[in-house]
Formats: C-alpha cells, structure tokens, sequence
C-alpha cells in the first residue's frame, strides 16, 4: 500500500504526515489491519526498539472535583460510585508508589483531582516526591495537578519532579462540548509552563468520545506541534454515573487504527497506552505494543486495570522487554525536546465512520476498590 509505505519513511525521518495522509490511516479497512500494525511497527521499532516502558499511577485525591470534564468520574455532579478520598500523606503515596516500582514500573504518577494546585498543594506533592526518591532514587516522578500557577511548575523541578502531565484530550474546536469551568487554552499553557520550567512534558487525548476523525488528527497535530515527550493515548472508560456513559463508539480496529496514527504523526516520542485499554483493545491488547512503547501497570484511577502478571505476561509473550532503570526511553536526539517541523492543524467536519457500532461492554469496568485510599493491596 502506497500510504503505508510513504508514512513509513516519513516516519523514518521524524517527518510529518500531511493531514490527509493521517486522516486515511483512521479510514483503512479492517481488511488491512495487520498492515497498518505492520507498518507503524517499523517507526515504532526504529526509535525505541522492542522496550516497553512501564508506569504507575497513584491518585493521591480521589474525586470531589470542582470541573465539570464530561469524561471523568471524578467531576463536578458526578454519580459514579468511586472511592472518595482526600490527600493520602506522604508515606502513604510511598508505599503505593513502591508497589508499582516492585512490579517493574520506571515511572510513578502522581495524580490529584481538582482544577489544579493551591501553594499547599504544592507543598503537600513535593512532600510525596521527596518521599518516593528517598525509598526509590532511580524512579521517574511525573506529577498531574491540573492546571499549574507561575511558579508552580518551578517548585515541582526543585523538589525532585521529572515530568508533568497535562492532557489536551480532544480538539480546540470540540472542547467546549466536553468541559466547560476551564478552556482548551489553558490546556496548553499548563504544558507550556511545564516544559519552561524544564519538566519533561506529558500530554496526550482521549478517545471516544464521539469525536470525528478530523478531531482525532487535529488533537494529534496540536501535540505534534507542541511536542511533549510523552503522549498518552486514553480511550474513553464510559463510566456509569458520568455524561459520557453511553458513548461506546470504539472497536479493537478502531483503537489500533488510532495507536497507529498516533505513532505516523509522533515517530519519536514516548506513545503511552493509556486507561481504557483493557475495556475496548481486550484480547488484541498485544498488537498495540507494536505500535506504543509504553503502558500503565495495573489500576487506573478510579477503575481497575488488568492484573499486573497479566501485563508482563502479554509483553513476554508478544516478543517485547520491560525497559530497565537504566535505559534511556527517548532517543538520544530528542534531548528532552525537539520534535521535526510541527504542522498547525486545521478544522474539519467529516464524520467519523467505522462500520458495525461497537457494543456496549459495560460488564469489563470495574470501579477501583483497592490500593490507594483503601486497606487492600494495590494491583501491581
């Protein structure tokens, strides 16, 4: 295939798709598939080899949050039965922490629900960082506050935070559907802070949402082009409870189709596999690995992920290693920053279409019950 052979070498090259180019992969048969997986494999392959990298999540204050984000269980009026908790101190963050650095993880996230950090709240996180790099020096700590002050981003550096993570989710010209207490610009400005203040930039999407294709790729270019290292790739968990728990629109063909779009257009970061994995890949989670380079081990947080045994069974199993704490994850030419010539994207309106509709399967979430806020042992 023509495309598939053209993206490639773009790929190859660190060089980016045209729009059209990224648009066509989302719209490839399932007849086809294989080839895609194939095709991004070798992007995937050339800048990170067959390592996948492993991260954990610690919710370190779990819901009550004042906005109104249409996707999470967490939010503003929200009605899904999760665990509900305030801070969890510094040792407590540790221990769970530690669980998932035994099961292989390099990198602990820390996350907290709210709009973002209040000064105390800063205080309280660099606390927790502090913490895990007594117990753990080697690991990655990247935090997820939400939406950073000045200086905010400074003082998670100093206190020993790697990365920041702050999602853009969805297009600029869809996300006022989606949230309405905080805007898509502020989205990025968050990431801009992290990246200023010499944090390793996080910030990825979610889909599924009911996006069109040309959301998809606008989300997409909008990352490419303000070129964080890491990309995590979420697809929408339809939580009962939240605004969104009806929308199933995805298949496992689907759900490569945009792993694989997401690697053409971003051929040299870290694209992470993100929450809702387990809910929409299911039995063809393997495949993605030829397409990411990293995934969460264990819980989510709110939602309970596959086992952590599970996980490296499947990464075994499918021909990949776990990354070591000695490797590095980006290739040396990135640096921590620098991707190939970024493309502004622009507004489409075409629909997204993807054969049969997807079936609700309601049965494969679970609300968390364990690790973090809780007396059970973690999943790690």
């Amino acid at each position: 295939m023509d495309l598939l052979n053209t993206l490639v070498e773009k790929g190859l090259r660190r060089e980016l798709p045209s729009r059209e180019e990224a648009l066509a992969v989302l719209t490839t048969s399932d007849d086809d598939l294989l080839e895609v997986v194939a095709a991004a494999g070798k992007v995937r392959r050339q800048w990170f080899g067959r390592r996948v990298k492993l991260n954990y999540l610690v919710n370190l204050k779990s819901g009550l949050c004042p906005e109104d984000c249409s996707y999470c269980s967490q939010r503003l009026g929200s009605e899904a039965g999760i665990l509900k908790y305030t801070w969890l101190k510094p040792d407590e963050a540790s221990k769970a922490a530690a669980a998932g650095v035994a099961g292989g993880a390099k990198r602990v996230c820390l996350v907290a629900s709210g709009r973002g950090p209040t000064d105390r709240d800063v205080d309280r996180v660099s606390k927790t960082i502090g913490a895990i790099k007594e117990q753990n020096a080697d690991v990655e700590v990247c935090a997820c506050l939400g939406l950073l002050s000045d200086g905010q981003a400074e003082r998670l550096k100093a206190a020993g935070a790697d990365a920041y993570n702050h999602n853009l989710n969805t297009s600029e010209s869809t996300y006022g559907d989606i949230t309405t207490t905080h805007t898509y610009a502020d989205r990025v400005e968050t990431v801009r802070h992290a990246q200023g203040a010499g944090l390793s930039a996080c910030s990825g999407l979610i889909a599924g949402m009911g996006e069109s294709d040309a959301d998809l790729v606008d989300v997409v270019f909008a990352l490419r082009a303000l070129d964080p290292d890491s990309v995590p790739v979420n697809f929408l968990i339809p939580v009962e409870g939240t605004p969104l728990a009806g929308e199933w629109n995805l298949t496992p063909q689907r759900a490569l189709r945009i792993l694989a779009m997401v690697r053409f257009v971003c051929p040299d970061v870290e694209v992470r596999l993100a929450g809702g994995r387990e809910v929409h890949l299911r039995t063809m989670q393997p495949l993605a690995l030829h397409l990411v380079n990293s995934i969460f081990l264990g819980d989510y947080l709110t939602t309970e992920g596959q086992e952590g045994k599970a996980d490296l069974d499947m990464i075994a199993d499918a021909g990949f290693e776990v990354e070591g704490a000695g490797t590095t994850t980006l290739p040396e030419h990135r640096g921590g920053g620098g991707c190939a010539t970024a493309c502004a994207p622009s507004a489409g309106a075409e629909a997204a279409s993807d054969g049969a509709a997807a079936s609700a399967r309601t049965d494969l979430v679970t609300v968390r019950r364990r690790g973090a806020g809780t007396d059970l042992a973690p999943n790690a």
